[in-house]
């Protein structure tokens, strides 16, 4: 019998929900003592409306990243207290994920994760506002065809919109100006996409509007601690896993203006050996994709106290 190799994946903005991380809080003291760590570095007002919202000020950008990271950090914590044995071959996170994946493996500790996603929040929110944008999903046509597409709205309109995410086959994610997303709405259409819609995100992630943001944020990533993971942690960028700490830092900076590769990351981990994913966040997004990609892995969600009891009871009838 082949032998199972696990990897953590952690998701990204997008994924948040009103709620996120309090049940886990309240039934497991690891995630609970999370939550009180990360009160003493942001605050509390963080955690009352990661508990009951307003939605709309939850998805703000400068309070969605810090909220997803403390999600993800207090069921993987509560996890480990369950699981102490388990322990995975990988890791890797989607966009903002990807710090909680270097936080999960041991590449900096949860204190500065935390600061640093809180960072990385407030500039992505600030460059918006200097240079506003929007994102797009685009479904039914493969990744060279949507780039021709940001090419072509790109040229006809003098804006920039450029490809963000390559999530699964038949779903890529466009980000940039609006007024050059919109034109590459029409285009993608026209060349037979199923879908082409905007989402509801605030800002143009991974795309060169987020310039200002990933100059300032490559400062704060320079002065922070990080050393080797204990596992692999495969980067959004090159799909690979990160070699070193500078490898860490280039990966975390130039994440902000470069696409997400997610399909490729994922292939690459399936080729490297890993047969089962556990999502660690606020729902079954990166669960969903993986499935797309990977048919014949196992995926399983830790997406609350319950999805985390049914996991662990199914591990250690296993085990």
């Amino acid at each position: 019998m082949a032998q199972v190799k696990t990897a953590f994946v952690f998701p990204g903005q997008g994924s948040q929900v009103v709620g996120m991380g309090i049940d886990a809080a309240l039934a497991y003291p690891a995630a609970q003592a999370v939550f009180a760590q990360a009160e003493a570095i942001v605050g509390g007002s963080l955690r009352a409306l990661m508990e009951a919202g307003p939605e709309a000020e939850l998805g703000r950008t400068v309070n969605t990243q810090p909220a997803l990271f403390i999600c993800s950090m207090a069921l993987l914590a509560a996890l480990r207290d369950a699981l102490p044995g388990f322990a995975p071959a990988a890791y890797a996170g989607h966009s903002l994920g990807e710090l909680s994946a270097l936080t999960a493996a041991g590449a900096m500790d949860f204190a500065d994760g935390l600061r640093l996603v809180a960072t990385r929040g407030r500039l992505m929110e600030a460059a918006n506002e200097s240079a506003p944008g929007a994102m797009a999903a685009v479904l039914g046509l493969d990744l060279p065809a949507v780039e021709v597409v940001c090419q072509q709205a790109s040229a006809s309109t003098g804006k920039v919109v450029v490809v963000a995410n390559d999530n699964c086959p038949g779903q890529l994610v466009i980000s940039g100006d609006a007024e050059a997303l919109e034109a590459a709405l029409g285009l993608a259409k026209a060349a037979g996409a199923k879908r082409a819609l905007r989402l509801a995100v605030s800002i143009a992630s991974h795309s060169p509007l987020m310039s200002a943001a990933a100059a300032d944020f490559r400062q704060a990533v320079q002065s922070t601690a990080i050393r080797l993971p204990d596992a692999p942690v495969y980067a959004n960028i090159t799909a690979a896993p990160l070699a070193d700490a500078d490898a860490i830092r280039a990966e975390l900076a130039g994440q902000l203006t470069s696409p997400v590769r997610w399909t490729a990351l994922v292939q690459q981990m399936l080729a490297d050996g890993i047969t089962h994913f556990v999502e660690i966040g606020s729902k079954d997004v990166l669960s969903g994709l993986i499935r797309r990609i990977a048919p014949e892995a196992r995926v399983d969600t830790v997406s609350s106290a319950a999805a985390l009891g049914a996991f662990v009871q199914v591990v250690r009838e296993n085990a």
